[in-house]
């Protein structure tokens, strides 16, 4: 095995891991600088020390064999959400589990075709911003609307229909330390790719506008510098498709109104944060009647319209693609989460929390 090994596969389990090059040291007995030269090809770990490997990471070791598709990813290639309050390492780990996403998809990609990618300027793992929508976020945004036949009105289970469109999105099990260190990422590897963690509010309109602006990010930024301009952009482009200036306008209160703002969060989706702030971007109100406005969001927090609902209560938010895709090559392919896990050489436990499958074996106890 240590004659197949893999440096890069080192490199990908240590970032899962979370783990630095000096930790993977300690635990195996060796120097920092000789996990730096397995990871880097110079040398290669001995033999006895793969099985110890395996278990400091918690892969098979197996895991560390050459040879199975792999995408890899770096941080250029990614839009971080909240980039700067990001620590890099937790950025390594969120890339990692990009790529086993990839991974996961081009498995199931073998026996079940998913929905080809309908995302303008998007082709081969290639953005290109002016081939075919607008390079202004607020046309994009009413470009794609247009192209994705929406309408004019609220755009009603978007993460499922971001997935029908052939985009993968995916919202790491709530045992991943990603889900709580990362707020969102996406990157355009071979097929585009959104992870959403779930928000500390477990509030369903700031994953809505979340899963919008990523996908702008998608459609606009091919090159994933992650500045604070293209995040405005990100952001105006998730205004403008969840809420169409031309479609809300009119329906926007002339002057505070906060139960009915309410009442247009439940029909468009959309926070009533990001409706006063709406407010304010198309000339209604002033920037200190805003601010006020804040203030008494606020002290209405927790009151009956003013406080979040779950995003497990609106199944069209929660991504489906990639287990209905095992479901049926479970039917159709006779795919199992154990013949998945040998051919990514994964354990099954996390195979099962990447599908959302539950092990269906009972509980037994000892009788006494």
């Amino acid at each position: 095995m240590a004659d197949a090994f893999d440096p890069a596969r080192l490199t990908q389990a240590r970032r899962l891991a979370e783990m630095t090059k000096k930790d993977v040291a300690i635990s195996l007995g060796v120097t920092p600088a000789a996990v730096g030269q397995y990871e880097t090809g110079v040398s290669k770990p001995r033999p006895d020390l793969i099985p110890r490997l395996a278990e400091t990471l918690g892969v098979p070791a197996t895991f560390f064999l050459v040879g199975r598709p792999a995408n890899r990813l770096d941080a250029s290639m990614a839009h971080f959400r909240s980039l700067r309050s990001t620590p890099k390492s937790q950025r390594e780990r969120a890339l990692a589990f990009a790529e086993q996403i990839w991974e996961l998809t081009y498995a199931l990609e073998q026996r079940v075709q998913l929905p080809f990618v309908d995302l303008p300027g998007f082709a081969g793992g290639e953005v290109h911003p002016g081939a075919e929508l607008p390079t202004d976020p607020v046309a994009a945004a009413q470009e794609l609307r247009l192209r994705w036949g929406l309408g004019d009105g609220p755009v009603t289970h978007l993460v499922r229909r971001m997935e029908s469109h052939g985009i993968v999105v995916v919202t790491p099990p709530a045992s991943d330390p990603s889900a709580s260190t990362v707020d969102a990422f996406s990157t355009r590897a071979a097929r585009p790719l959104v992870i959403l963690t779930a928000n500390r509010a477990d509030d369903v309109f700031r994953h809505r506008f979340t899963a919008a602006h990523e996908l702008g990010h998608l459609v606009l930024h091919g090159d994933a510098t992650g500045d604070s301009r293209q995040e405005k952009e990100a952001d105006a482009f998730a205004a403008e498709f969840l809420t169409p200036q031309a479609s809300i306008l009119s329906l926007l209160p002339k002057r505070m109104d906060f139960t009915c703002l309410s009442e247009l969060r439940q029909i468009w989706g959309v926070s009533i944060h990001s409706l006063v702030y709406r407010c304010r971007e198309v000339g209604l109100i002033s920037d200190a009647t805003t601010s006020r406005a804040y203030q008494r969001l606020r002290a209405l927090e927790g009151q009956p319209g003013f406080s979040p609902e779950s995003v497990s209560n609106y199944a069209g938010e929660q991504p489906s693609l990639l287990r209905q895709a095992f479901d049926l090559a479970a039917q159709e392919a006779n795919l199992s989460v154990g013949k998945l896990a040998h051919e990514l050489a994964w354990t099954t436990t996390r195979v099962r929390e990447l599908l959302g499958v539950q092990d269906q074996r009972p509980i037994l106890r000892l009788v006494q």
